[in-house]
């Protein structure tokens, strides 16, 4: 009997010793991992709490967020238990919660501009629940409830449907981002000091009124704080209307054996069959089609290179002794046997020479893009700064590789036939932002000086 008690006894100062150390351990225990990934530095009118709190077990007890502002704490966030259900904004996985949570001056009236801190708090269940594991994360931000300002500096903003302009604008503050929305399109501006304006609050903007938008399509500044504020103003602009060629192009099959195998075997990704003349037919629409697609995005993708300085003092030149075979946004309509096939738009300028004749860059700039490219063959790009850049293509040859500096007039290649060119000539266009626009404007001097010079001069600009 007295053995009986004494084991008993063990057992329960055992036990006793087993409780307190899981009890010590417990408390040691790692808390909920919490990942917020937004707001990262400001809170404007709108904003979004995003965040992951996760556990290994996926029991949570108690999540809360709140903002602490001079002195004060305001709830964004506050969750009890560890419901199957997420809430509204939830997500929940079987190891993780994220939330997503309205944040900023509309969804807490309490705050007010200035500095804030976000707090958020987890809590888990450890040791039967006996205990409770605790993680806190805290993120400073800056509450902005003013927007931005931005107005337009410059006068007489005339654009052509397919053709681009350039603005004068002023914004505050420093690291608003400031452009041009014409309609569904957004064009960056850049600092002033990139043509030479000592105002600080001076931007600068080249914008299009793309070939395929109305012309009456609404043109506006507008600029947007890192805290989500924003705030738009109209351009005052008259735009002008302009009709596009429609051409019908014939191809045949010589054509068709040229082009469609030579331009497939330089791009692999294409499945095209070459071996029937069905085959090649399909290649064609696929080539013309799909492919150009690709292209125009490959093109697009050059504008985020383009330099925040302008690198050009004068207007652009078109390639010399060239006669015009097509021009800008031609409505082109193919036929093949007599039956229409395809429906493209041309969007540049097509210059015919003497075979193999030199080509040389429009304006000074540095090289974005040498390579071959689908349907424009060997294709350069250079870069002339504030999102401006000329393309040339169908070229024989490449004189130039990516990263050279060119000055105006300096050989780029020589014309050719590759990609989708029907005789040996250049392909020619300038890009706005990787938008195609009409090159006749760069051309010519007066343009230039009335449309970019003069405004910058006006501004207190060198140019």
């Amino acid at each position: 009997m007295r053995f009986l008690v004494r084991a008993l006894l063990l057992l329960v100062v055992l036990a006793a010793l087993a409780a307190g150390v899981g009890w010590f351990l417990a408390g040691r225990e790692a808390g909920p991992t919490i990942v917020v990934t937004s707001p990262e530095g400001f809170i404007g009118q709108s904003a979004t709490l995003e965040m992951t709190v996760a556990t290994p077990d996926g029991q949570l007890s108690r999540v809360d967020a709140v903002l602490e502002q001079n002195g004060q704490q305001v709830p964004v966030y506050s969750r009890e238990g560890s419901p199957e259900t997420p809430g509204e904004g939830d997500d929940r996985t079987p190891t993780s919660l994220s939330i997503s949570q309205p944040l900023g001056k509309q969804a807490q009236p309490a705050l007010v501009s200035g500095p804030a801190r976000l707090v958020v708090t987890a809590v888990r269940p450890v040791f039967f629940g006996l205990r409770t594991a605790t993680s806190t994360v805290t993120r400073d931000l800056q509450v902005r409830l003013e927007p931005p300002r931005v107005s337009v500096a410059s006068l007489h903003h005339f654009i052509n449907l397919g053709g681009a302009e350039f603005v004068v604008l002023r914004a505050t503050p420093d690291d608003a981002e400031v452009g041009v929305r014409v309609g569904d399109a957004e064009y960056p501006a850049y600092p002033g000091s990139a043509v030479g304006l000592p105002d600080v609050s001076a931007r600068v903007a080249f914008f299009a009124l793309r070939h395929d938008q109305d012309v009456n399509t609404p043109i506006a500044a507008f600029a947007r704080d890192q805290a989500g504020n924003q705030v738009t103003t109209p351009i005052e602009h008259r735009p002008f209307a302009k009709r596009f060629v429609q051409s019908k192009i014939p191809i045949d099959q010589r054509f068709l054996d040229r082009v469609v195998p030579a331009i497939v075997s330089q791009t692999p990704e294409l499945k095209v069959d070459t071996g029937s003349a069905e085959g090649l037919l399909q290649g064609f629409l696929t080539i013309n089609g799909q492919l150009r697609q690709q292209n125009a995005e490959t093109i697009r993708a050059q504008a985020a290179k383009s330099a925040p300085g302008m690198l050009w003092r004068e207007a652009f030149a078109q390639m010399g002794n060239s006669q015009v075979e097509s021009r800008f946004a031609d409505q082109r309509t193919y036929f093949f046997e007599g039956k229409e096939i395809d429906r493209q738009v041309h969007l540049g300028f097509d210059l015919a020479s003497v075979q193999h004749a030199a080509v040389h860059a429009a304006n000074a700039g540095v090289v974005v893009f040498a390579d071959f490219l689908g349907i424009y063959g060997n294709c350069v790009i250079v870069d002339h700064g504030l999102g401006v850049q000329s393309l040339y293509a169908h070229l024989s040859s490449l004189d130039v590789k990516e990263g050279d500096s060119v000055e105006k007039g300096a050989e780029l290649g020589r014309t050719g036939v590759t990609g989708l060119a029907g005789g040996d000539h250049l392909h020619f266009t300038m890009l706005l932002q990787g938008t195609a626009v009409n090159p006749v404007e760069w051309w010519d001097t007066h343009w230039m000086e009335d449309r970019v010079f003069r405004k910058i001069r006006e501004a207190g600009g060198t140019r």
